[in-house]
């Protein structure tokens, strides 16, 4: 499970879970307008930064319907 970080590491502006932002393969969260100044480097590790995928749901609710349809079909 990607490790969602509740701000940028630049500027630390907030990045709840469904707002835009970024990460590299290590997780290092980016909010737009530093992606764009870095242009999609990460400056910690120097690899990409792509769109995190958006979450809907808290991990735990997430998980706790994941669990019921594999035990209980529904």
């Amino acid at each position: 499970m990607l490790k969602m970080k509740p701000h940028c590491e630049t500027c630390r502006t907030p990045t709840g879970l469904t707002d835009l932002a970024y990460i590299c393969s290590y997780e290092c969260t980016f909010c737009e307008s530093c992606t764009t100044a870095t242009g999609a480097v990460c400056p910690n590790c120097k690899g990409n930064l792509v769109a995190r995928p958006l979450r809907t749901k808290p991990p735990l609710q997430a998980l706790g319907s994941q669990l019921s349809r594999k035990l209980f079909g529904r």
